[in-house]
């Protein structure tokens, strides 16, 4: 049997995996949403003061960056408890919260309300980022964990060019009001899917000594065995009041969350994985706040410097996607020094003003060395770490970048204000990439040899062609008929 053979288990396997990865995926999708629907609106709410009253240009930066540090608590708050409570009902949680948190933000009637509602819903978001990379690592088969992050976190770039698309279409019609509500869809449309469709990780339960209840996940979800057996070293683990399916007989990992990441063994990795993630979000959020007022200074009209946005995150999800199937084969590191190496590259191409197809075409390609690199890093990060520190690393990495995703735009307002050229911005842009390039190559091995960071022989393509109708054998491992057990 060949290796694209033993990719799933069976029909169920694949079921369950792809409706996690939609669960996670469209929960990423509204959460870029979230981000970029913001500057869309901006406009509406600088020139009308009758909406949440009179808001400055020094006021409207600070509004957009309270939804950045919610982010940041959020990613770590989550990084703090995701490996104790689980990644179900993070994910249940956050995904509720941050829909609440949109609707109440389309109801705010003050400055000061819009801002707290702002930071609030950034703590949903937050959540949903740093838990992502631990569901989605901890589902996929191992060949296509690089492949299956980056599908989910294109979410990001293609959730802005939604916001950006339906302002575009709808802004006239609904008002921001109804821009806001539109981004609480997940409360009535993702929330009930994933109560049915998103198990908790039997990785997870396994690593904390519920071995009884991970393997009834395993079997509930037609799930492969070995997903639900302990590996690595342990020790013996608490068992919650209540689960009395579980039994304290079953070893757990002695280190959890923070804690192990701060272990000899992660330690050094642990930091330079941060540096990475906050020079990534730094060039991410940098580029997309400053690049139409960049571009406005090689003589582009306002609206085509608007669709550089749409260039450079357009090119981030097919750069992303594209790296990620590289990852999978060739292992992340390179692939993730190379991504950064390209937008080093492309910057500085820019600075010689080439044609404007070329220009559009070098935009694209510093988007999948920026924000498509951000994507494949998520990737990176999740799979670097065991399963008891996985949850707690991904969840460092998105809110210590999180730093760099507040200080990017303000260093482009900074050599703007100073009155520098395109050219130096660029440059200095293009220099953070080239930083990022070597810290990545710094990074020590991952010490998970049991959760391996890249497959030792390559796989398929991803398939989504029709499956074909379960035998009976396999019917009753299926989802249908789960157990509130099983549920996690």
């Amino acid at each position: 049997m060949t290796p694209a053979q033993n990719v799933w288990e069976s029909p169920a396997h694949r079921r369950t995996v792809y409706g996690v990865l939609a669960v996670v995926a469209l929960s990423i999708l509204f959460d870029g949403y979230d981000l970029v629907v913001y500057g869309a609106v901006l406009p509406t709410l600088m020139n009308d003061p009758s909406q949440i009253g009179a808001l400055g240009a020094a006021q409207a930066g600070a509004l957009g960056s309270y939804a950045l540090v919610g982010v940041m608590i959020g990613a770590l708050s989550a990084g703090a408890i995701g490996d104790r409570i689980g990644r179900r009902r993070i994910m249940l949680g956050a995904i509720a919260w941050f829909s609440i948190g949109m609707a109440l933000t389309a109801l705010a009637r003050d400055i000061t309300t819009f801002g707290i509602l702002r930071l609030l819903t950034g703590i949903g978001i937050g959540a949903i980022v740093a838990t992502a990379g631990a569901v989605i690592a901890e589902f996929a088969p191992a060949g296509r964990r690089n492949l299956f992050n980056a599908v989910v976190y294109s979410g990001i770039p293609a959730g802005g060019v939604l916001a950006s698309a339906l302002a575009m279409i709808l802004r006239d019609h609904i008002g921001w009001r109804g821009l806001f509500l539109i981004g609480a869809l997940p409360l009535v449309l993702v929330l009930p899917y994933a109560w049915f469709a998103l198990p908790e990780s039997p990785r997870w339960l396994a690593s904390r000594g519920r071995v009884e209840r991970a393997r009834k996940v395993c079997d509930a979800y037609g799930l492969p065995s070995e997903m639900g057996a302990p590996a690595g070293p342990v020790t013996a683990a608490p068992v919650a009041s209540g689960d009395d399916d579980d039994t304290a007989t079953t070893p757990a990992r002695s280190r959890t969350g923070f804690a192990a990441l701060l272990s000899p063994d992660y330690r050094f990795g642990t930091l330079l994985l941060g540096f990475m993630s906050f020079s990534g979000l730094l060039l991410t959020y940098g580029l997309n706040t400053w690049l139409p007022t960049i571009m406005e200074s090689y003589g582009i009209d306002a609206k085509s410097s608007l669709g550089f946005l749409l260039v450079l995150n357009g090119g981030a999800i097919i750069g992303g996607l594209a790296a990620s199937w590289l990852a999978d084969r060739h292992g992340p590191r390179v692939i993730v020094a190379c991504s950064f190496v390209l937008a080093t590259v492309a910057l500085v191409a820019i600075t010689i003003s080439p044609p404007y197809a070329l220009m559009v075409l070098l935009v694209a390609a510093a988007g999948m060395g920026t924000i498509g690199t951000q994507v494949l890093l998520y990737g990176f990060v999740s799979n670097y770490y065991e399963t008891n520190a996985r949850a707690a690393g991904v969840a460092w990495c998105a809110g210590f970048g999180r730093l760099g995703g507040i200080l990017g735009p303000v260093i482009g307002g900074l050599l703007v204000a100073a009155g520098m050229q395109a050219e130096t911005s660029f440059l200095v842009f293009g220099g953070i990439a080239l930083v990022g390039a070597a810290l990545t190559l710094a990074v020590p091995r991952s010490p998970a040899t049991d959760e391996p960071v890249a497959p030792a022989a390559p796989v398929a393509p991803l398939d989504f062609e029709p499956e074909p109708e379960p035998a009976a054998a396999e019917t009753s491992a299926t989802p249908v008929g789960r157990s509130e057990s099983a549920l996690g």
